[in-house]
Order: C-alpha cells, then sequence, then structure tokens
C-alpha cells in the first residue's frame, strides 16, 4: 500500500471526471487505501462504451450523466480532474459545508521527494518544459517530465522509479485546486487572455497562474518574464529569489540578438544562432529555461550543448510545406489570442491566416492590428466564426469554409508568390477535431494535397 499523509486507509473519496488523469487518480488513490467512487458528466451509454474496461478493472462504484448530491453522500474528499469546472453547485454546497476538494497537484504535494521545478504561462509552457527536462538529462540527471503533458504524475508515484528532478507543467486548471503544492523552482513564463470562461476574467485567470507562487519560501526560486506587465506586477508578492528573463537590461538572462547574456554572478553567453531556437520565441523560451537549469546545478556547457541540439515541438509554427512560392505552417497549438499575435509577429512577410473553433471567451479585438498588419486575408472555421469575423471587421477581408479542406483550398488562391499560410485558430479545437494535434494533421493532409510545384520544407519545421 502507498502512504500518502493527506489519503487515510478507509477514507471515501470521489473522483468527478475520469479523462487521463482522473484514470490515475482513481488507482492512486486506491493504492493508498481509499475507498473510491466515481462521477462523471458524460451519458451513460457514452461513459460506459469509453471507460467500461477500466470501470471493470478497478471496481470502483460510478454514477454518469451528471453528479447527483447523494452519490456524494459520506464522501471524506472530492478529487476534480482538471477540465472540471469548479463552479459545480455541487462542488459550492460541498465548500458551504466544509467539505475538501483537491486536485493532484495537492494530494502530490506532501510525497513529491526529488526537486520540483513547475513551469506554467499561456503560451511555451509544454516546450520549456521539454526543454528544461532534456537540458537536465543533458547533464546527466535522472528526470521525471510529466503533469499537464504526457505522464500524470500519479501514474509516476505509483511506478515508484523516483528522480533526481520532477519537472512539471502545470496548468490554471490545475493551479485552482494545488493546495500546499510547493515547487523549488517555479516559473511563469507569461499572461495573455486564456481560458476566460473558466476563470471568469484575465484578473481570475491571472490568479490561477500566480498560484505558483503562493506556497515559495525565501529558499525557492521563482522565475518570471521580465517583457510581461503583468510577471512584473506580480513582483511584489513573490516570496522567493526572483530571476528574470527578456530583454531589460535588469533581466538575469537577457536576450541580446540571437545571444543570450546570463549573469550567474559571471557573465555566460549563449550563442543560438543557426540553432531552432533563433527566433523571438525560441530565444524567450531558452532564456527562461537556462535560468531554471542553472538554478537546478546545471553547467553552461551542459545547457548550451542541450540548447543547441533542441527540436521544436510539433504544430507550433510548423513549417509544413512550401507550394508555388507561399509557405504553409501548422500553428494549431495557438489556442489563444497571445499564441496567434507571436506568430504573426514571427511569420516573415504577409499571411493569409485560418482561425476558428471553439471559444474559449477570448477578446478576438486583441487581433486586430496583428490581422491589419500583416494579414491578406483570413479565413475562419469553427463555431467562433461569427465572433471573430464581428471582432475582425475592416482589419482584412474575411472569407469562410466549412471544412479544413475548404479553409486551406481558399488560402492558397489568396496568397501570392512569397506570402505564408497559417493555420493558428485562436480557439479550441473541440467543435471540429479531437484535440490541436488533430486539427494540425487534418491542415497539413489537406496542404499536401493541394495541387502545385512543391519545394523542400525546412527540415525539422518552424521558423
Amino acid at each position: 500500500m502507498r502512504t500518502n499523509p493527506l489519503i487515510k486507509p478507509g477514507m471515501r473519496i470521489a473522483v468527478i471526471g475520469l479523462g487521463l488523469s482522473g484514470r490515475a487518480a482513481v488507482r492512486y488513490l486506491s493504492a493508498c487505501g481509499a475507498e473510491v467512487v466515481v462521477s462523471d458528466s458524460r451519458r451513460e451509454a457514452e461513459f460506459v462504451a469509453q471507460e467500461g474496461g477500466f470501470l471493470q478493472e478497478t471496481g470502483v462504484a460510478w454514477e454518469a450523466g451528471g453528479h447527483s448530491p447523494a452519490f456524494f453522500a459520506g464522501v471524506d474528499m472530492v478529487f476534480v480532474s482538471p477540465g472540471v469546472p469548479l463552479d459545480l453547485p455541487l462542488l459550492e454546497d460541498l465548500r458551504r459545508r466544509g467539505g475538501e476538494i483537491v486536485g493532484e497537484l495537492a494530494v502530490a504535494a506532501p510525497v513529491l521527494a526529488a526537486p520540483v521545478l513547475a513551469i506554467t504561462g499561456t503560451n511555451g509552457k509544454t516546450t520549456v518544459t521539454t526543454l528544461i527536462g532534456q537540458l537536465l538529462q543533458v547533464a546527466g540527471k535522472k528526470v521525471f517530465v510529466g503533469g499537464n503533458i504526457g505522464t500524470p504524475l500519479f501514474t509516476h508515484l505509483l511506478d515508484g522509479a523516483g528522480a533526481d528532478a520532477m519537472v512539471l507543467e502545470v496548468s490554471s486548471f490545475q493551479l485552482d485546486t494545488a493546495g500546499g503544492f510547493r515547487p523549488d523552482i517555479a516559473l511563469l513564463l507569461n499572461i495573455t487572455p486564456d481560458h476566460i470562461d473558466r476563470h471568469g476574467s484575465l484578473a481570475g485567470y491571472s490568479r490561477a497562474k500566480l498560484k505558483v507562487f503562493a506556497n515559495q519560501g525565501a529558499a525557492d526560486t521563482a522565475i518570471l518574464n521580465g517583457d510581461d506587465p503583468f510577471c512584473r506586477q506580480a513582483l511584489t508578492t513573490i516570496t522567493g529569489r526572483v530571476l528574470l528573463f527578456g530583454h531589460s537590461a535588469d533581466c538575469r538572462a537577457r536576450i541580446d540578438g540571437d545571444r543570450i547574456v546570463v549573469r550567474w554572478p559571471e557573465e555566460e553567453i549563449y550563442d543560438l544562432a543557426g540553432s531552432r531556437l533563433a527566433n523571438a520565441i525560441g530565444l524567450m523560451n531558452a532564456a527562461a529555461a537556462i535560468l531554471a537549469a542553472r538554478s537546478a546545478g546545471c553547467s553552461p556547457e551542459e545547457i548550451l550543448t542541450g540548447l543547441l541540439a533542441f527540436q521544436p515541438l510539433r504544430h507550433r509554427v510548423e513549417e509544413v510545406a512550401r507550394i508555388d512560392g507561399i509557405t504553409y505552417y501548422d500553428d494549431s497549438k495557438a489556442t489563444n489570442t497571445g499564441a496567434v499575435l507571436a506568430a504573426l509577429a514571427r511569420v516573415k512577410g504577409k499571411v493569409v491566416l485560418i482561425a476558428g473553433g471553439r471559444d474559449k471567451g477570448e477578446d478576438y479585438a486583441l487581433l486586430q492590428d496583428g490581422v491589419r498588419d500583416k494579414a491578406r486575408c483570413v479565413i475562419l472555421i469553427g463555431e467562433a466564426a461569427d465572433q471573430i469575423a464581428a471582432a475582425l471587421a475592416g482589419a482584412a477581408p474575411l472569407d469562410r469554409a466549412a471544412t479544413m479542406e475548404e479553409a486551406v483550398r481558399l488560402a492558397q488562391a489568396a496568397a501570392q508568390p512569397g506570402d505564408a499560410v497559417l493555420l493558428s485558430p485562436a480557439c479550441a479545437s473541440f467543435d471540429m477535431f479531437t484535440s490541436y494535434a488533430h486539427r494540425g494533421d487534418v491542415f497539413a493532409a489537406a496542404v499536401r494535397g493541394l495541387k502545385g510545384t512543391a519545394a523542400p520544407a525546412a527540415a525539422g519545421g518552424g521558423v
């Protein structure tokens, strides 16, 4: 049996939401001796079809089609998966009655023995998490990389494999229920509007992100984006040692052309010219990762070796093809306006932008200036097409497409030699696709199906 001071054998714990993290929670909480029950919002037939094997294997009691108060009678603790809204009437009633509501980070916090590096931010957190993990591995450390990406934290704890360092991507959803979670090194990469449908406002979203620093002490390290006004505003609330990255003179990792100049305390130069990180976004990601890796004990030589070898992740301004002088980029991971603006700034020349999908409460008017400056036209898809069209009226010519294939054909017809066609949706994918990766793959397949004279795409993708 696993031991965890928060989980007493015989406790009755309800898990709400049986996705990847919910299934890992059922296994872990059961291994700690808890009696686990599961409540899920999916229709019963759909739930059984998708989760029947797991339910039979674990033997947990369950309900589907909603969350009934009677099912939660006698429950000592409620575990919520990250995608579960915290304003459910059931949860609000449990809070009023003093019920304990926890997430993965809160439960795992007391048993995390290795140093923890936690990375959050609106954009770039998966790339930076992956990059830090690779830098630590180059330095010879045994590293667990997971959390909001890849392997759930509970799965790692059950495996008992151990690690010299835990590198965790943490989302605003996870931080909302993080309890006593305290990372030794915490990174906040940026804050731009996202998940407003969940958090209610940009202020609410910012408060969730800043919880990554909430339990840090004077011996801990906080790494923040010195170019981001929201990160700057947070500095007075942070207890730990603060390190900034960016372009200003007070940044410990300062970007200078394709170089990153680090004071540690002597000056260190990381020249990334010619690498896949030698662009505006890549340099900011690298600067944050350098500070984290130095704080974790890596040498400059080890870090530079890892940076120069790093290959960008897929669906992030990834070059798909060049056809008749037009370059096609898959930026399907851009699910908010901040990411779209960064992609528009990064891609050279005029752009035919493909945008749209399922709305997350974004203010699409924030795209007006970037679209006006860079876009030859915008092709709109998905449920949010009308909202985006209203927000961008007058900024650029607008067109509509019912499918991704149609959007790609319209984009090819609108683009001119030297232009780029950029899929950068500013929306979630779940209206038309199973994930942002699925959306990007469909875009890439449609591009490769175009007629024209193709030139080789850049090796490794990206710009």
